[in-house]
């Protein structure tokens, strides 16, 4: 099967020589733009677990990790990545941060460390501290760009500027840590022209990842009294579709790509509905670009007409 962009799946496969996957770890941290250092509340499409709905947030980080490889789900694989997913995985102490990184790191299977995190929650001591865990696994630090344009980025309360991310970014990069970048598309307020900038943004940065999500909205937060209020519409289906292939063919094909959709909890989920069903995407867009011949990087430097 000929694969038109370059999967994460494929990048792992080729790095470890077999099929590698992730261990999903709630490390039981909060987030500066929850506990009022920065603001309360979160950004406005945060839910109330930071994305982690799924995660057993009660349990310890080993049991956690235990109670995966006492699963079937282990029975898939060889060699896994612990992921620590949900709110600011760098918020706290050098010292507490090795106590819940080494809690995970606890199985000879697992060969890598991901780290979801916030570029105000990167500093000098913790890439030092991710640097000397990359001499025994591989290590990525995710970041949340989210777009490339300031306005939206203070209308969701992102919580910090793209010179903070840019910082953040140098800081790992100067310790060779990879970098994955979160965006999303559909966000409130925003255009197309908004998307070309961020594409174009995160071509001329130094990263080597991206996961790219849906603008999806959920109960609790304040995009959902946006959308009951009518003040915000979701992207449909059809207009998901035509970003994410504008974003593929835009894409630097050197880039790996994590992901093309986000995970809405189904019982937390308002709208859209599509968005529940992720294999619609991917099943979508592996038809439309082997059907419209696209591939990562094919238009690099092309126009595309707006899907919105």
């Amino acid at each position: 099967m000929e694969e038109r962009y370059n999967k994460l799946s494929n990048f792992l496969k080729e790095k470890f020589g077999e099929k590698v996957l992730k261990i999903c770890i709630d490390g039981g941290f909060t987030c500066p733009n929850r506990d009022g250092r920065i603001s309360y509340g979160g950004c406005i499409f945060c839910s109330e677990k930071g994305s982690g709905e799924h995660l057993n947030s009660n349990e310890n980080i080993s049991k956690q990790v235990n109670d995966f490889f006492n699963s079937y789900k282990a029975e898939r694989a060889n060699k896994f990545i612990v992921y620590f997913q949900n709110f600011s995985n760098t918020y706290d102490t050098v010292e507490n941060l090795k106590k819940k990184y080494d809690a995970a790191l606890i199985n000879d299977k697992i060969v890598g460390l991901a780290v979801a995190t916030r570029p105000d929650c990167i500093d000098e001591d913790v890439a030092k501290l991710l640097a000397e865990y990359s001499k025994n696994y591989y290590v990525w630090v995710e970041l949340g760009l989210q777009t490339s344009n300031e306005k939206t980025g203070d209308f969701i309360n992102r919580g910090y500027d793209n010179r903070k991310f840019l910082t953040a970014i140098s800081l790992l990069r100067n310790h060779g840590i990879d970098v994955v970048v979160h965006i999303m598309v559909g966000l409130p307020n925003e255009n197309f022209e908004d998307l070309k900038n961020t594409i174009n943004f995160v071509n001329s940065i130094d990263i080597q990842g991206i996961k790219i999500h849906s603008t999806y909205v959920v109960k609790g937060t304040y995009l959902a009294k946006m959308y009951e209020n009518g003040e915000y519409t979701p992207l449909t289906y059809e207009q998901y579709m035509d970003c994410l292939c504008y974003i593929i063919t835009h894409l630097n094909p050197n880039i790996v790509i994590h992901r093309i959709s986000g995970d809405a909890p189904k019982e937390l989920l308002i709208a859209p509905s599509w968005d529940i069903h992720k294999k619609w995407v991917m099943n979508g867009l592996f038809k439309r670009m082997n059907v419209e011949d696209l591939w990562q990087g094919k238009d690099l430097g092309m126009s595309f007409s707006s899907p919105f």
